[in-house]
C-alpha cells in the first residue's frame, strides 16, 4: 500500500516550469526598444539641428521635452497598470509612442519635433511601472533583483550595440530613416507583445509547480478567480494613498537617490555624443564607438548588482547591507565622472566615462525597494511615484546642460553629475535608513 502510494506520489509530482525566464526576455526586448527610441535623438543631434537650424537651447528643449510628460504621468501610469492590468497598457503604449518615433522623420522645425517628443514621452510613461509589476508577479522575492538587473541592462545593452549601428546607419541613410527604422520596429514588436504575454494566473504555458513557487517565495500573483470588482475596487485611487508615498523617509530617501542616478543616464542618454564630437572632437563615426565603451561598463554594472545582491539574500545577509550595499557603492563611483575634466586623451576619457557609468549600473537596481516597501496591492502607484521622481531629471538635466554649455564648456556640466552622484550617495547612507520588506 505504502509502495503504490509513493509511486502515485512521484507520479503527480511535477518539476516547475521556466516560464518567468520568458517574460523576463519579453521585458528585456521591450526596454531595448524603449531606450533605443529615447535615445536615437541624440545620435540624430548633431544633423538634425543642422538641417533644421536649432540652437544648443532648443536642442536642450527638445532634448527635455520627452521628460516633462513622461515625469508628469508616471503617478496616473502606475494607477493605470493597477487597474488594467500591463499586456493591455504595454501594448498600447509601445504602440502610439513608436508611431510618434516614426512621425519624427517628417518634422519641419522645432514646434513640430517638441511635439513629437511630447508625445513620446506621454506614451513611454508606463514602461518602468508595468516592467516593475510583471516582475513583481513573476518572480519571488529571492530572484527580483536579478530579474530586475536584467531587464534593467537592457537599456545599456540598447546603448551600447545598437548606437553604433544607428550612428552608421544615421551616418549612410540620414537621421530622417533613423526614426524610420526605429518606429517600425516598435510598432511590430507592439504586436508581438500583445500576443505573447499573460499575468501568471492567466498563463497556459506555467504549470502549478512554477505558480506555487512564485506566490510561495513572495510573487504577487492575483488569483485568477478573484472577482473583478474586488480587484477594481482595490485600484481605486485615493489622495491617501498618495500621501503616504510622500510622507514616508524611507522613500524620499530613495525619491533623493533615483533622482541623481536618473541625473548621470540623462546625461549619457542626451549631451554624451555631442560632448564627443564637438567639445572632444571626435569625428562622428569615432564617437559612436566611443560612446559604446561605458554603455558596456553599465551593462557589466547592472547584472553585478542584481546577482551579488540576491547572492548575498540567499546567504542570510541583511535586506538594507545585500540592497544598500551596491547602490551606494555605485553612487561613490560615478562621481570619478568629475576626472574626465582633467585629462585630453581619448583613453582617458572614456576610463573615467567608463568607470562612472559602471557605477550608474550597479546602482540600477533601486526599483528593488518599490516591490519591498510598498504595500502590494500599490505596487504599480508606487512605481510611478518612484519613477516620476527620477524622471524629473529627463526635464532638468538637458536644459541645465543645454545653457551651461551654450558658451562652448561642458567641464561645469561633468562637475553637476558627479556631484549630483554624491548627493545620491548620501541620501542612501543618511536617509533611507534600516530596509525591511512590507506585507
Amino acid at each position: 500500500m505504502n509502495i503504490n502510494n509513493n509511486y502515485k506520489t512521484n507520479l503527480t509530482e511535477e518539476k516547475p516550469t521556466r516560464v518567468r525566464y520568458l517574460v523576463l526576455a519579453l521585458i528585456f526586448i521591450n526596454i531595448v526598444i524603449n531606450y533605443m527610441d529615447r535615445s536615437n535623438i541624440s545620435v540624430a543631434a548633431s544633423h538634425m539641428s543642422k538641417d533644421l537650424k536649432l540652437s544648443t537651447v532648443q536642442m536642450g528643449l527638445i532634448f527635455s521635452a520627452f521628460g516633462w510628460v513622461y515625469a508628469a504621468l508616471q503617478i496616473p501610469s502606475g494607477y493605470l497598470v493597477d487597474r488594467f492590468k500591463p499586456r493591455a497598457v504595454y501594448a498600447c503604449s509601445l504602440f502610439i509612442w513608436s508611431l510618434a518615433t516614426l512621425l519624427q522623420s517628417i518634422v519641419g522645425g522645432f514646434g513640430s519635433l517638441l511635439g513629437l517628443r511630447l508625445s513620446i514621452g506621454c506614451f513611454e510613461a508606463p514602461v518602468m511601472p508595468a516592467s516593475n509589476k510583471v516582475a513583481s508577479s513573476w518572480f519571488p522575492t529571492n530572484e527580483r533583483a536579478s530579474a530586475i538587473a536584467i531587464y534593467s541592462s537592457a537599456q545599456f545593452v540598447g546603448l551600447a550595440f545598437v548606437s553604433p549601428l544607428l550612428f552608421i546607419l544615421e551616418d549612410k541613410f540620414g537621421w530622417k530613416f533613423l526614426f524610420i527604422l526605429t518606429g517600425l520596429v516598435g510598432i511590430a514588436w507592439s504586436i508581438v507583445w500583445y500576443a505573447l504575454y499573460r499575468d501568471p494566473s492567466k498563463s497556459k504555458r506555467i504549470n502549478n509547480a512554477e505558480l506555487n513557487y512564485i506566490k510561495e517565495g513572495g510573487g504577487i500573483v492575483e488569483d485568477e478567480d478573484v472577482d473583478n470588482s474586488t480587484t477594481k475596487e482595490k485600484a481605486q485611487f485615493k489622495f491617501s494613498d498618495l500621501k503616504m508615498m510622500f510622507s514616508n523617509r524611507k522613500l524620499i530617501g530613495i525619491y533623493i537617490g533615483q533622482f541623481t542616478i536618473s541625473s548621470t543616464f540623462w546625461f549619457f542618454l542626451t549631451w554624451f555624443p555631442t560632448y564627443l564630437v564637438e567639445y572632444r572632437h571626435l569625428s562622428f563615426i569615432k564617437s559612436g564607438f566611443v560612446s559604446s565603451v561605458p554603455y558596456l561598463a553599465a551593462f557589466c554594472g547592472v547584472l553585478v548588482s542584481g546577482f551579488v545582491s540576491d547572492k548575498l539574500i540567499k546567504k542570510g545577509v541583511s535586506m538594507g547591507v545585500a540592497r544598500k550595499t551596491p547602490i551606494i557603492i555605485g553612487l561613490l563611483l560615478t562621481t570619478t565622472i568629475i576626472g574626465a575634466n582633467f585629462v585630453d586623451s581619448t583613453p582617458l576619457i572614456v576610463m573615467f566615462m567608463a568607470i562612472a557609468f559602471f557605477g550608474n549600473g550597479l546602482a540600477t537596481i533601486t526599483w528593488i525597494f518599490v516591490s519591498l516597501l510598498a504595500p502590494k496591492n500599490l505596487v504599480g502607484l508606487a512605481g510611478g511615484v518612484f519613477n516620476c521622481t527620477g524622471a524629473l531629471s529627463s526635464i532638468v538635466i538637458p536644459i541645465v546642460i543645454g545653457i551651461i554649455v551654450s558658451g562652448g564648456n561642458f567641464t561645469p556640466a561633468i562637475a553637476l553629475i558627479g556631484i549630483l552622484a554624491l548627493i545620491g550617495a548620501l541620501s542612501y547612507i543618511f536617509i533611507v535608513g534600516k530596509i525591511e520588506e512590507n506585507n
